[in-house]
């Protein structure tokens, strides 16, 4: 008798998602998309949005300094803008994006 996962059609079986692979660490932009749908950006900074929700209650310097690669003593305003923008999106995601990625993604 044959295992039921070899019993399926190639098709029928389940896909590898491509969120699997998501950079750990990615560089950041200066600010994230405003975009009403998700982007390519947005799938490759997904670990990005989640590490940023998870800091929200730390200080934003460190946040800055550590998710977003950026030196807050150095560039301060890009910095802050940064991490606003990129946390702004973090929440679109958790509110919108998460649809376009049960969907299938950014449209490519």
């Amino acid at each position: 008798m044959q295992h039921l996962a070899y019993a399926r059609s190639p098709e029928s079986r389940p896909r590898k998602s491509p969120y699997a692979e998501a950079p750990l660490d990615p560089d950041v932009a200066d600010e994230a998309p405003t975009a009403s749908v998700l982007t390519g950006y947005d799938e490759v900074h997904l670990v990005t949005y989640l590490r940023l929700l998870d800091a929200e209650a730390d200080d934003w310097k460190a946040v800055a300094r550590i998710v977003l690669h950026l030196d807050p003593a150095q560039e301060p305003d890009r910095a802050r803008r940064a991490w606003r923008s990129h946390l702004a999106r973090a929440y679109w995601m958790t509110e919108h994006g998460h649809r376009h990625l049960l969907r299938g993604g950014a449209p490519h």
